[in-house]
């Protein structure tokens, strides 16, 4: 049992309203009023120093891993709240489950200072700074620390994602701006690595017409563009009559990828060759954890859905 905080509740004798008898000889005299009998102590549950850590990230997880001996103990590290939808099994059914989960970044600096976009109704990616989705790593502050205000500002070593948006604010925010939220997840930045994305030759097409949108994806170097679009026709998701104003949609769509690819080879090199030793240090030696909910006989068992990538929806 954890020791709890013993708080003594007391209790003051209060003199009833027409308490004062007239006595023979003209004298008021106070009517005795009984103490009261002590009240059972209160007891209350004393809170360790990282015990509130993990609700402000998401109700997840275990604050374990920072005390001494866990895999986060006495180093720099940014946390935010995700979830992954995964078919899951529980009570002999199945059932597509958002799982919470908790992502901590070991980095001796902000890893990422911007936000990725992205769901399966989005044509591509949205890529902002996080400051324009009002969000921004917070320092989490230890109890023993929330005394004082110089503490408050040094030595922090746990970061939290949190939204700044005012209050105020929320209640006056657009629908499409509040569906934005619901796919944010921070964008991280590997400079001394190539991206795959940024490399790939396939391209997301939706084209708006109606009263059916065409989605498709295509390589620009596996893709002949005419049997392309002759297999659309064919397989009656282009209508005949659009043939040309789908192609002349689908040689911009990658004549923006392929500048895209450009621009990111070029930022990336850019980025190296200004980059200090230290900062090229700390990304090689950045690390991610991810945690799931701990197994329990009222929860679903996530053991066998656990993925070592961030998962986009």
């Amino acid at each position: 049992m954890r020791k709890g905080t013993k708080r003594k509740t007391t209790h003051k004798p209060i003199e009833e309203p027409n308490s004062k008898k007239v006595a023979a000889h003209g004298k008021t005299k106070r009517a005795k009023v009984s103490k009261p009998e002590a009240a059972e102590p209160e007891y209350f549950p004393e809170k360790r120093n990282l015990e509130d850590l993990w609700e402000q990230v998401f109700p997840v997880g275990t604050e374990d891993a920072f005390e001494e001996g866990g895999e986060l103990y006495n180093k720099t590290v940014y946390l935010f709240g995700c979830t992954e939808p995964q078919l899951v099994s529980f009570q002999g059914q199945g059932k597509v489950t958002m799982i919470p989960v908790v992502v901590a970044v070991v980095s001796p600096f902000p890893p990422s200072d911007k936000i990725g976009i992205k769901s399966v109704q989005r044509e591509t990616e949205e890529i902002v700074p996080m400051k324009q989705m009002k969000m921004d790593w917070v320092p989490y502050i230890p109890l023993e620390k929330r005394e004082s205000q110089v503490e408050r500002l040094k030595n922090s070593q746990i970061f939290i994602l949190s939204c700044t948006q005012r209050r105020a604010g929320l209640k006056h925010m657009k629908i499409e701006r509040v569906k934005k939220f619901e796919y944010c997840l921070p964008y991280f930045y590997q400079p001394l690595q190539e991206d795959e994305f940024e490399q790939s030759t396939v391209v997301p097409i939706l084209f708006p017409i109606d009263p059916k949108p065409v989605f498709c994806e295509f390589d620009w170097e596996l893709d002949e563009l005419e049997e392309f679009i002759d297999k659309l026709i064919e397989e009656e998701e282009l209508p005949a009559d659009q043939k040309e104003p789908f192609k002349d949609f689908l040689k911009e769509k990658v004549r923006e990828a392929k500048k895209a690819n450009r621009e990111a080879r070029e930022a990336r090199k850019k980025a190296l060759q200004e980059m200090s030793e230290e900062t090229k240090a700390a990304f090689e030696n950045m690390k991610f954890y991810k945690f799931y909910p701990v197994s329990t006989p009222d929860t679903p068992d996530v053991s066998n859905v656990k993925v070592n990538i961030l998962l986009e929806y």
